[in-house]
């Protein structure tokens, strides 16, 4: 095997192997709530069930098991001493798709109170829990709890008001949402990819960016109210997408692999139909017949770059609602869900430009040192894993 070919390979293999696990994109939220009347402090923390699922390692737990996990990870302290639990803690009705638990403290005096979260940062580090503090006399405070800030001092004041979540931690929250997040890497791969020149890395790119902005005013206003887990799917399917049309471009071939990509999105529609799987029928059949569709467009045009924007933001629509929808379903205050989308996108902006700059950069080095492989090998090494690792993703959150 010559070196080139062999260095195409080494960088397909670190990419399968990055996408090994059965979670791609790791978007680990719970959120928590905590009542404080004086000495007595209610808390109840609020779960998907995939999220409880981590504590059984796969496994749906008993209301026993999520208990006693929580209990020993989430406390009140006061004066330094650490608060006594009024009873055990208890499971609470809970929406479709959610589990909820409770928990009472006791505390010898309401004076420096600090409140404990380290529930699921053992199991998954990125994540996050979005707390809402309320006080007797009505005050509430947000808080973000992460494997880096598990304490909360209530002593810490400004003017006499808590110091409350800030911009810069949600800005911070979308950095790391990029970072955590393979299938968002692996698609921001495709786009660099297929990017033969800088103004056609400055369109998709530029498209990607306007998706998320428009996602940030259709969830603040309230237009449009993303369903979660088709979102996760069609993530994946833009991954798919993406490599499918690196290899059109590179053999010049668009039709057999139009076809076939609108083939399987139309098997997987007629499955729907039948009761298979969770995605509507009618979803992917606009897939399959919007993927086609463009897949030959963009393989017989010799400047697709304009066109390639247009649908990079439909691309960061989708990739945009991914967090918003969870964001909706934490039930966040509204008062401050603007500050926290659009933190979040800007965030999100400055870690897609970090990998896309950091990878135009190696790609730069490898051709300057003479480690640069053919482009038709990288296009196909790399294409087809991009395509391997969203069809893996796409069935298993379809069937999921």
């Amino acid at each position: 095997m010559s070196r080139s070919r062999a260095f195409a390979a080494l960088i397909s293999l670190l990419l399968l192997v990055a996408v090994a696990p059965a979670q791609a994109h790791i978007r680990s939220e719970s959120h928590s709530s905590w009542l404080i009347d004086k000495r007595l402090v209610r808390t109840t923390i609020t779960f998907p069930d995939k999220e409880a699922e981590t504590i059984t390692r796969g496994r749906r737990p008993s209301d026993a098991e999520i208990v006693t996990y929580l209990t020993s990870r989430i406390g009140v302290s006061a004066g330094g001493q650490a608060c006594r639990p009024t009873a055990p803690g208890r499971m609470l009705e809970a929406a479709t798709g959610y589990r909820r638990s409770e928990y009472i403290f006791d505390c010898s005096t309401d004076k420096n109170l600090v409140l404990q979260f380290n529930a699921f940062f053992d199991l998954t580090p990125s994540h996050v829990d979005f707390a809402q503090i309320q006080f007797a006399d009505g005050d509430v405070v947000e808080q973000l709890f992460t494997q880096s800030d598990m304490r909360f001092d209530l002593t810490e004041s400004q003017d006499g008001k808590f110091k409350s979540t800030g911009f810069i931690d949600f800005v911070e929250m979308g950095i790391m949402h990029i970072f955590t997040g393979v299938d968002h890497m692996s698609f921001l791969l495709g786009l660099v990819l297929i990017s033969r020149r800088l103004r056609d890395l400055v369109f998709v790119v530029s498209g990607f960016t306007l998706g998320h902005s428009i996602t940030l005013a259709l969830a603040v206003t309230g237009i449009i109210r993303p369903h979660a887990q088709y979102i996760d799917a069609l993530v994946a399917l833009t991954i798919v997408l993406v490599g499918v049309e690196n290899i059109v471009l590179s053999l010049e071939k668009p039709t057999k692999l139009a076809l076939a990509t609108g083939g399987f999105l139309l098997v997987m529609a007629v499955l729907s139909f039948r009761g298979i799987g969770v995605l509507p029928p009618a979803l992917l059949l606009g897939a399959a017949i919007f993927s086609a569709a463009y897949l030959l467009i963009s393989g017989q045009l010799h400047d697709s770059g304009r066109l390639r924007m247009v649908v990079t933001t439909i691309f960061g629509l989708i990739h945009g609602f991914g967090f918003a929808a969870d964001l909706l379903e934490a039930k966040l205050p509204p008062e401050k869900l603007a500050q926290i989308l659009f933190g979040f996108n800007i965030g999100v902006e400055v870690g897609q430009l970090t990998i896309v700059l950091a990878v135009s950069g190696l790609l730069m080095l490898a051709r300057r040192i003479k480690l640069a492989t053919p482009r038709p090998i990288t296009v196909d090494v790399l294409g087809s894993a991009l395509i391997a690792e969203g069809v893996a993703w796409f069935l298993s959150r379809s069937f999921a």
